[in-house]
């Protein structure tokens, strides 16, 4: 009997254990692993984006991983390429036969592959962004609700989301462009989550072994190697303040703190952006982080075989 699955989905907060389950899982199954973080994709970022690669090493054998050091560290990479990128991967793995685990904590992506967002390929559009530069949200909001062919993430929470939702809907009407369709993926997901303390106390402790294992050097060979501290900061969290002690904006102190602090907060959003995707109909099975890795594996392997 084919399983009632074309894909296991492995998210959760940072700092939660979900790259080692997700190796095991693939391990367990003849599967491969499709990274679903919008900065492991980039090469000589390791340590800042936390490229676990002994997790993908299971039983005396590497797990296969896609989607990770596959672009320039300088370079950006949106949710259209990711989807794009991560299709292509999907369609070769499933034409071989082989199970298909994707994990991540980068909400937006996931959810471009579980909720068939159509996507296109918009560039910059520099001119229109000055002309909505000095308007507020209601004004933003006011323009996007005035285009005919709205682009799927019509998001207003911020600017950044409402200025590239209108950029992506004037260039549709512009253009004439229609989005590809996208395949329905029928996903088991999964949710790997910690209870706040515990989380608090990991998010804590991976920092301070990230610096130990070199992580201001690796910033600061970025820098050697020709990208901006204006782009660290654009890749925000570990090197937007790895830049900022860099620079001597801050101290090692100081840059600790607030690097703590802002991931802490980051994880937070996360999960809001998680139970936001079960409220759009993703169902998540969650899954608690303090259990050993291979009961969480075994419960994952018997849901997907039909066992669960």
């Amino acid at each position: 009997m084919a399983p009632a699955f074309d894909l296991i989905t492995i998210l959760g907060h940072t700092a939660g254990g979900k790259t080692a389950i997700a190796a095991r899982v693939a391990h367990a199954l003849g599967g491969e692993v499709i990274s679903a973080d919008s900065r492991q994709v980039y090469r000589g970022m390791t340590i800042g984006t936390g490229k676990d690669h002994d997790d993908y090493l299971v039983d005396g054998a590497r797990v296969p991983v896609h989607l990770v050091d596959i672009r320039a560290a300088g370079e950006e990479y949106n949710v259209f390429e990711f989807q794009r990128d991560f299709l292509a991967v999907y369609s070769s793995l499933k034409e071989a036969g082989t199970v298909p685990v994707m994990c991540g904590g980068s909400g937006m992506y996931i959810e471009s592959v579980l909720r068939q967002y159509e996507m296109l390929h918009v560039p910059v559009n520099q001119p229109l962004r000055d002309e909505l530069e000095g308007k507020d949200m209601e004004e933003l909001i006011a323009i996007l609700g005035s285009h005919r062919a709205l682009h799927n993430q019509t998001d207003t929470t911020t600017r950044k989301r409402a200025v590239r939702a209108i950029e992506i809907a004037a260039h549709m009407e512009a253009s004439g462009e229609v989005p590809a369709e996208v395949p329905l993926i029928r996903s088991l997901t999964i949710g790997i989550s910690h209870e706040r303390d515990r989380r608090r106390q990991r998010i804590t402790s991976r920092l301070r072994s990230r610096l130990e294992q070199g992580m201001i050097e690796e910033a600061r060979e970025l820098l050697r190697n020709g990208v901006s501290h204006e782009k660290l900061e654009y890749y925000g969290l570990e090197y937007k303040y790895l830049s900022r002690y860099l620079s001597g904006a801050l101290t090692y102190d100081e840059m600790f703190t607030r690097l703590n602090t802002a991931i802490h907060r980051f994880a937070k959003r996360q999960m809001t952006y998680f139970r936001g995707m079960e409220r759009r109909g993703i169902p998540i099975t969650w899954l608690p982080g303090e259990a050993s890795p291979e009961e969480n594996v075994r419960r994952i392997v018997d849901l997907f075989s039909g066992r669960g």
